[in-house]
């Protein structure tokens, strides 16, 4: 196969790879601004909980003998 096709694929293939994480990007941040509009507007359906200590959130050790 010669090296210019290696050099070829190569830089289309990063290039390729660079446009689909910008489009990744681009989806997930889009995605993001309209959930977190929507929780802004909505903040009825989004209440913080209360806090827990760590005890209450583990079991009891019990250990085995």
């Amino acid at each position: 196969a010669g090296l210019h096709r290696q050099v070829l694929f190569t830089t289309v293939g990063w290039f390729v790879g660079y446009y689909l994480a910008k489009r990744t990007e681009y989806v997930h941040a889009k995605l993001d601004r309209e959930l977190f509009e929507y929780i802004r507007q909505h903040p009825e359906d989004f209440k913080a909980a209360e806090k827990k200590r760590i005890g209450e959130l583990l079991e009891d050790f019990y250990p085995i003998r």
